[in-house]
């Protein structure tokens, strides 16, 4: 039986359709499969239907070359998209292994911000070669940008956004949003202006389309703006939008004038680098913007050692006080064997304060005037903490590891007074650094651990010579 060619033909198309259909299983393998085939019209068809944050993860499990091949199939626009969702080091890598123009055309189809963001992490030189080549649109923009401080509202801001006139009937308006809304961040907000260019309302998408198309724009627009400043640290950037639960903020210079917007994506990203930020900190490490897998071993240990060493002489403090009393230990050796139990206790007790206030102080629910509340309620929740610790202690101490009824009193009485003290150290001293401008991380579990040692250490010594007369 003969079988038409033309039928065969259509029953391979249909086969790699079916293939193609299901995109959720497609992956790197796929496209490595299609650019060894050359199907580079169908691997171009293919990618077109996915999402640009998905074909970058499959992008960054391929090798450099397969990589590039893939940015010179891509059209231009969904090119610059799927290269600002790739990690630094293969938009480095990709980068360098374009041409000229390649590389131009996705710097020139990216949003200012994420190729402001890229230019920072950049060799000089590469980066001259970018500038250099970019529109001079572009090239304006990175530079404005890259003009204020870091971590500041003006440094992550866009300046692709929509602007209006307060003339502007809403037939005119809706043209204007044709006109640039593709090559905006957002287009559900648009900012109105006046002829200095400041921010004197906004309106809706929504409320365009519902409006009538005669209706001027300054008789429906909102006039009560809530904005950012270009100086505005990042941190009080994401308090706003937390506050306000907008999808973008406009932000202004001193005269009012509009200069970016923020959006939520880039609120995302600051709340990532401020949690990771805080987490170091609280670990006794100095922060670091490189991902633990790019790290050398040398960038790992500058970052680790400071903190060790200050943590390790100021622990010798802790060292000082047992060699002080070590006359009084060697008439009640029993007392050595519970300094650890002690130490860990009062470290946990200020460990477990200081991560609540930390947190607190980040998110705003706490401020320095509230540090007679936040005391009086650690005094509290310690002394239930340390009393049932203590009479659990005391059991034990009597049951099982049959010491004097004196000496369990003088364990369990320090390990109430330790529970107290660490608690208020752990939750006072974060405000602190808060009021005098540190990072409240700093004073996290590594640090109150060692001031908590000492204390109990002195705690211990002090009611063993008065109960036990050492």
């Amino acid at each position: 039986m003969s079988v038409n060619r033309e039928e065969l033909r259509e029953a391979a198309e249909i086969r790699e359709k079916e293939v193609f259909e299901n995109y959720e299983d497609f992956g790197a393998e796929d496209i490595r499969e299609l650019l060894q085939k050359g199907q580079y019209t169908r691997l171009r068809q293919v990618v077109q239907e996915l999402n640009d944050a998905d074909i970058a993860d499959y992008l960054e499990d391929m090798d450099g070359e397969e990589i590039v091949k893939v940015f010179r199939i891509l059209p231009k626009d969904i090119a610059a998209d799927v290269f600002s969702y790739l990690e630094i080091e293969f938009q480095q890598s990709v980068i360098i292994s374009l041409s000229d123009k390649d590389a131009a055309n996705i710097i020139n189809n990216m949003m200012s911000d994420d190729a402001k963001e890229l230019m920072e992490e950049m060799p000089a030189n590469i980066v001259k070669r970018l500038i250099a080549n970019t529109d001079p649109e572009t090239r304006q923009a990175i530079n404005h940008l890259m003009r204020y401080p870091e971590d500041s509202a003006g440094s992550i801001m866009t300046v692709e956004y929509v602007d209006l006139k307060e003339h502007y009937t809403v037939t005119q308006a809706i043209e204007r949003i044709r006109k640039v809304g593709l090559d905006s961040e957002t287009i559900n907000i648009c900012y109105v202006l006046d002829n200095k260019r400041t921010l004197v309302g906004t309106v809706g998408l929504r409320y365009l389309l519902l409006s009538d198309p005669d209706a001027v724009i300054g008789d429906i627009m909102h006039r009560s703006v809530v904005s950012l400043h270009t100086l505005m640290d990042q941190e009080e950037v994401a308090r706003m939008f937390k506050k306000y639960e907008f999808t973008a903020m406009p932000v202004v210079d001193n005269e009012d004038r509009l200069i970016g917007i923020i959006t939520m994506d880039d609120v995302v990203d600051i709340l990532e680098e401020e949690t990771t930020e805080d987490i170091e900190k609280m670990a006794a490490v100095m922060p670091s913007d490189k991902p633990y897998l790019r790290m050398s071993v040398i960038e790992a240990f500058k970052k680790r050692i400071p903190w060790l060493l200050l943590l390790m002489i100021s622990a010798t403090f802790t060292g000082s006080i047992i060699t002080s009393f070590e006359s009084a230990l060697s008439r009640y050796v029993v007392l050595t064997a519970f300094i650890p139990m002690l130490m860990d206790t009062g470290g946990n007790a200020g460990g477990q304060a200081s991560a609540i206030i930390i947190r607190g102080l980040s998110l705003d629910e706490i401020a320095f005037g509230d540090w007679t509340k936040v005391v009086w309620k650690e005094i509290r929740t310690a002394a239930l903490c340390g009393l049932t610790l203590a009479c659990c202690n005391f059991v034990k101490l009597l049951a099982f590891d049959r010491v004097g009824m004196s000496v369990a009193f003088v364990v369990c009485v320090t390990l109430l007074m330790a529970v107290i003290v660490a608690k208020v150290v752990g939750s006072t001293l974060p405000m602190l650094a808060k009021k005098i401008g540190m990072d409240p991380a700093v004073m996290a579990s590594p640090f109150i651990t060692t001031i908590v040692d000492a204390i109990s250490l002195l705690i211990y010594f002090r009611i063993a010579t008065l109960v036990l007369g050492i």
